[in-house]
């Protein structure tokens, strides 16, 4: 964080997001807020923490967090009709949706959730981890808001301070998010519906050259050619059509 700046603190009461959520949880300190709401479920529980001292992202990246330049939540939402493997995609539809409209800032997707700005190199704005828990789904949430560039922790990160939004309240953001994820899943009617239909509008990942790297840490490469019902990431390669439930893309050639 440059000398300079001075974040404001996130203030619960400053955070109503309304109908189906209870007030904010907001701490100064937690080791991860998705363990939080793993280990206490609520229905639509929501938690933030200024810091997280072990903060994690997909596939068991560390996700490192600066006090008052980042959101840093987790929420505990129910398994939508397209199922529980449609969760993140449609929590980064959300994202999406509250940067444009809080910060003026246009974002595409990368499969499944990473949030990019095409402006600014297609960097990742924000990244989601999804958990699955016997009452629904916890949606961890990592955005990174003020930092300047020289203080993001690696070359391909970015916020929206370093893409040309400086000022953007983060009450004001976490509210939106909130209100967007809550109306993606509320409008999810299933595979055909409006909520999976303007996901897969917003993936550039669909149409580009890919490499997926599985867990495992095998890989292939070919053309990303759509979503699939269940959400996987469906690649068409020289030795035929694959469907890719996990791994880390990487962009050969956007569309």
């Amino acid at each position: 964080m440059s000398p300079t700046s001075r974040p404001t603190p996130l203030v619960a009461d400053s955070v109503r997001p309304g109908d189906p959520w209870p007030s904010v949880e907001v701490v100064e300190v937690l080791g991860s807020t998705n363990d939080e709401v793993r280990e206490h479920p609520r229905p639509w529980r929501v938690v933030v923490a200024e810091r997280q001292e072990r903060g994690r992202g997909r596939l068991g990246r560390a996700w490192t967090t600066t006090p008052g330049t980042s959101l840093a939540v987790s929420a505990l939402v129910p398994v939508p009709p397209s199922g529980a493997g449609w969760v993140p995609l449609l929590a980064g539809l959300a994202v999406r949706r509250a940067v444009e409209e809080v910060a003026g800032v246009g974002t595409v997707l990368k499969w499944p959730n990473d949030v990019l700005v095409p402006a600014d190199g297609y960097r990742k704005l924000a990244g989601l981890l999804c958990e699955w828990v016997p009452d629904g789904v916890v949606v961890g949430l990592g955005l990174n808001v003020g930092s300047a560039r020289e203080d993001l922790p690696v070359d391909t990160a970015t916020s929206l301070r370093a893409a040309g939004a400086p000022d953007v309240d983060r009450a004001r953001l976490l509210t939106a998010y909130l209100v967007h994820l809550a109306r993606v899943l509320r409008e999810d009617t299933g595979p055909g519906g409006p909520s999976v239909a303007a996901y897969r509008e917003a993936c550039a990942t669909v149409g580009s050259e890919v490499e997926v790297r599985a867990p495992d840490g095998t890989a292939l490469a070919g053309l990303a050619t759509g979503v699939d019902d269940e959400g996987r990431l469906a690649v068409r390669t020289p030795a035929g059509d694959a469907h890719v439930s996990a791994g880390d893309v990487v962009h050969v050639r956007n569309r």
